[in-house]
């Protein structure tokens, strides 16, 4: 059983490249919290609490979930081609949010008001950093409202067409999650909330459009199947016959 849908023509990017790019703007939020709180920085009195935004991060002991999960973002998004369908919509939108994860990652914003700024940052570095973060964003929209939505098809099924407003939810909700920052930002208020919101609709609208219900669906069957036929997965790792049989029932 195969644990995403069949790839449909023209398709040039795998269903897992999809998730695993949803997946990592899923737990970067929680990732940051979680790792700055098991790894207190001197200068941050409060251990478990949140800082101004998701980016003030790379100044506490989760600095290498930041960057590196940023760095993995990249990869994705540099290495996705998206449909073969004559469009270079797909392939020029995530060269950008790429290379703007790149330099997210690369130049820092400003540190917290309670943590000493390295030597070497500048308020050049911080507009770059907010520069790049704005267009990576926007390149999350634009994915959901105008390249998810598109269909080879004049009438999409009816998951299609779920999945569909699904994208568009996303899109709107990140596009008021900016918003949302921007007015936060001219009140010097924190922006953690918007930045952390307008990651987990992006990740949602990756995984619908990677069929990570699909993949969950499978998982859950197999977690069923060999639950009730323990001696299949010994077979299955064994790599006998048997287990490959059972694997296809």
């Amino acid at each position: 059983m195969r644990s995403t849908p069949p790839t449909k023509p023209g398709n040039r990017s795998t269903y897992l490249h999809r998730q695993v790019i949803g997946y990592l703007g899923l737990i970067l939020p929680v990732l940051l919290w979680f790792m700055a709180g098991e790894r207190p920085t001197e200068g941050i009195p409060e251990r478990w609490g949140l800082l101004p935004s998701a980016s003030a991060y790379y100044y506490t002991g989760a600095v290498v979930a930041f960057v590196g999960v940023l760095a993995a973002l990249a990869v994705f998004l540099l290495t996705y081609r998206g449909y073969d369908n004559g469009q270079w919509k797909d392939r020029t939108a995530a060269t950008i949010a790429g290379l703007a994860a790149i330099l997210v990652a690369s130049f820092p914003t400003g540190a917290p008001a309670s943590v000493p700024p390295p030597s070497w940052w500048t308020e050049r570095i911080g507009l770059i950093h907010g520069t790049a973060a704005t267009v990576l964003f926007a390149s999350f929209i634009f994915f959901s409202l105008f390249l998810f939505t598109r269909s080879n098809t004049k009438k999409p099924t009816a998951g299609k067409q779920t999945r569909n407003a699904i994208y568009v939810v996303c899109g709107l909700a990140m596009t008021s999650c900016m918003l949302w920052a921007i007015v936060q930002g001219t009140r010097k208020a924190p922006i953690f909330w918007p930045e952390a919101l307008a990651l987990e609709f992006f990740a949602l609208s990756w995984l619908a459009k990677g069929r990570a219900e699909y993949t969950a669906g499978v998982v859950v069957a197999r977690t069923i199947h060999y639950g009730r036929h323990p001696h299949l997965l010994l077979e299955r790792a064994r790599g006998g016959s048997g287990a490959r049989k059972g694997a296809h029932e």
